[in-house]
């Protein structure tokens, strides 16, 4: 009765482009993006299978990143890095790692959420001692807000430190933090005064190798399982006061400064992942035939493609104007919340609906579209979940 697929599942060189038709790049981005997809290539994509089944990638791939300006891009030239603050080199990152279907690299948390407390927050003597190595890959970063008690509500957090002489006496404990089994440089939240409330938080940098710093489980995921996720212990661990990042007491404000980025980051991501398995089916969908004709013929098979097309069109839209205001320095806490829900509600429910258009094919992990189901329900997740970034645009509007 049904006919099978005119061929087998698609190999990565076929995939379709992903916002090169954009008017929001240039032809230096595009450059970039030619040589990030000649690097994923021979770099990441013929090994991406072996770091899913070790649940962790090959530091390796961090280095070689490296070598190809992969990392860092806006760090100063001084310290090794692009030197170029223009966040549409980030969203080519994350778009091209979607379209590899990449997603055990954690290149895209060390340069858009990690980077930037570095680069913003660090004194001279630190960024002489962290930038290099993060440009170079050899230091490999993860941040760690999340407690096995405390997730979306920073305000719970329980890891304390206290200042003894020229050392802060860390203890504590982190979980699901991405990156958590490689990282070499972690940036921890930590409450520093248990009466100042809100002011009560500052960031220290623990490094790898400091006594009482242990990792526990590489965490098992229903998706992204090549991205190391790890719980993070610490007990009496001793941080030189020269590893405090930023203003004692000012972590919390920190961290909402630099949040509206990692959302962004997210956003990208979600986009790029919604468009790319939508092409995917679409192409599904011209050679699948059921009833002696192509599947993409029904008018219910063209109202939900034309449905999700007009979605991830405007989401598209909504996204480039985000990244136009962040690199003019005007995109606010409330517009990072209003992109990060939209777009990671808006890739679960395309993912979703494009793997019901594959049919059984579809639940078969050797199609894209399966792993991109597992790897994207996390998305409403992670950097804040839909419901407290509903609740942040619902406080802007005074309600």
């Amino acid at each position: 009765m049904f006919g099978f697929p005119a061929r087998g599942p698609p190999e990565i060189q076929d995939f379709p482009e992903v916002g090169v038709q954009s008017a929001l790049y240039e032809a230096e981005h595009e450059s970039f993006r030619a040589m990030l997809r000649d690097f994923l290539a021979k770099e990441v994509i013929p090994h991406h299978d072996e770091w899913e089944k070790a649940g962790v990638v090959d530091r390796a791939v961090w280095l070689r990143a490296g070598e190809q300006g992969l990392l860092g891009m806006d760090v100063p030239e001084e310290y090794g890095g692009g030197g170029v603050k223009d966040f549409r080199y980030n969203a080519v990152l994350s778009a091209e790692v979607s379209r590899a279907g990449a997603s055990g690299l954690g290149f895209t948390l060390q340069n858009d959420v990690v980077a930037p407390y570095l680069i913003g927050l660090t004194t001279d003597e630190q960024k002489r001692r962290w930038l290099p190595g993060l440009v170079s890959g050899e230091i490999i970063t993860a941040i760690a807000m999340t407690e096995p008690g405390a997730g979306s509500d920073l305000q719970g957090l329980r890891t304390t430190a206290r200042r003894d002489g020229e050392e802060w006496v860390l203890n504590g404990s982190k979980t699901f933090i991405t990156n958590g089994i490689n990282a070499d440089l972690v940036i921890v939240v930590a409450r520093t005064d248990p009466e100042a409330g809100a002011r009560g938080f500052s960031l220290l940098v623990v490094e790898r190798g400091m006594p009482g710093f242990e990792r526990g489980r590489n965490l098992d995921k229903i998706g992204l399982k090549a991205q190391d996720t790890a719980e993070l212990f610490f007990e009496d661990v001793r941080v030189p006061a020269a590893n405090l990042l930023g203003t004692e007491g000012h972590g919390f404000f920190h961290l909402m400064e630099n949040l509206p980025q990692e959302r962004l980051s997210i956003a990208a991501g979600a986009v790029a992942s919604a468009r790319i398995v939508l092409d995917l089916t679409v192409r599904y969908c011209k050679e699948r035939t059921a009833f002696g004709k192509p599947i993409g013929s029904f008018q219910n098979t063209r109202f939900e493609l034309a449905e999700m097309h007009t979605e991830v069109s405007i989401a598209e839209t909504y996204l480039e104007k985000a990244i136009l205001e962040h690199n003019a320095g005007r995109f606010t806490v409330e517009d990072a919340a209003m992109a990060k829900w939209w777009t990671t509600e808006l890739q679960k429910r395309v993912v979703d609906r494009c793997l019901q258009l594959h049919g059984g094919y579809g639940y078969m992990l050797e199609y894209p579209v399966a792993k991109a189901f597992l790897d994207s329900r996390i998305q409403t997740i992670y950097g804040g979940t839909t419901e407290i970034m509903k609740e942040i645009v619902g406080r802007s509007l005074g309600v």
